[in-house]
């Protein structure tokens, strides 16, 4: 029953899809962690709703390099979390906030070898930790050294894309590493990694579809019908999860005891236009960079919020 309920809201999305303008071409950017757009591909939603519409999917390891390919035109769309926007805004990079899901602070952490030395935040001084420069990781590490009561200078900071720094931290050439799921699920079930904190009490971790320019100003009803979709396919992960887990576990090439855990830190996480107490915590995520010199000047988040209109 559940299975014709969520097939019978996907056709009612495409079916109002399928009734406004679409883009020529959507050419998507997603990333392992994006349950929802992994969901559409697998079922192949988004062909079927915008039948005139060439759709095209790209993967990337992380948000940053995501955005990087959203700003200069090779995307439409894209799904990252808190942190790779600010970075993009700051460099004057042209892309919109159009959606948001819900926070979800365990699905983060700062992990650590089942045989280390570190047991607390603050034994992360004088340490080497890794991360991806302007990722969410990135944010969180910024969080657990103020609540353990260390500065940046307190620690090592090794600047890596998530398939390197797991590399490093498995032979030991750093003390952490900093990382999101479905990583953080994967070398917890591999080599049972340790979390040293996760983000609870530090970091919402929450993640935001962005889009180009041209998406935002030229077709504004089909932004609000992708929200649509993305959050049927929420509706899909939370009612049918072993099936869920088969379709991100065969996209993926991740075991199924992997995917499960990984969906385990995930609550429900409809897409919608992104709300006022998100755009607040945002700021204080920009403001946090700007406060450490590490974006050059304060940015207004608000400024780059689609907003969509009745």
């Amino acid at each position: 029953m559940k299975v014709a309920v969520a097939v019978l809201s996907v056709g009612l999305v495409h079916a109002a899809i399928a009734a406004e303008s679409a883009p020529p071409e959507l050419r998507i950017g997603f990333q392992k962690s994006a349950v929802n757009l992994v969901i559409l591909k697998q079922q192949g939603a988004l062909e079927k709703a915008f039948p005139q519409t060439k759709v095209k999917w790209v993967e990337f390891p992380a948000g940053p390099q995501i955005l990087e390919a959203l700003s200069v035109g090779s995307l439409e769309l894209g799904f990252t979390g808190d942190t790779p926007p600010v970075f993009a805004q700051a460099a004057g990079k042209p892309l919109y906030y159009i959606g948001s899901e819900p926070p979800k602070p365990r699905s983060s952490a700062i992990l650590v070898l089942a045989d280390s030395k570190l047991h607390s935040l603050s034994d992360l001084k004088g340490k080497k930790i890794a991360f991806q420069k302007g990722s969410s990781a990135h944010f969180l590490v910024i969080r657990a050294l103020k609540k353990a009561g260390l500065t940046w200078a307190d620690i090592q900071p090794i600047y890596l894309a998530p398939a390197d720094a797991r590399a490093a931290f498995e032979r030991g050439s750093v003390d952490a590493w900093a990382i999101w799921d479905p990583y953080y699920a994967a070398t917890q079930v591999s080599i049972k990694a340790r979390p040293l904190a996760d983000g609870r009490g530090l970091s919402d971790n929450n993640s935001f579809y962005l889009a180009s320019k041209p998406l935002v100003e030229k077709y504004p009803q089909s932004i609000k019908t992708i929200l649509k979709s993305l959050s049927v396919a929420d509706e899909f992960v939370q009612s049918n999860r072993l099936d869920a887990v088969k379709y991100i576990s065969n996209f993926s090439g991740l075991d199924q005891q992997t995917v499960t855990l990984f969906l385990s830190r995930r609550p429900p996480s409809p897409a919608t236009p992104v709300p006022a107490a998100l755009i607040a915590n945002q700021q204080s995520v920009a403001d946090s960079f700007q406060e450490l010199g590490l974006i050059p000047a304060k940015i207004q988040v608000a400024d780059l919020v689609w907003k969509p209109t009745h």
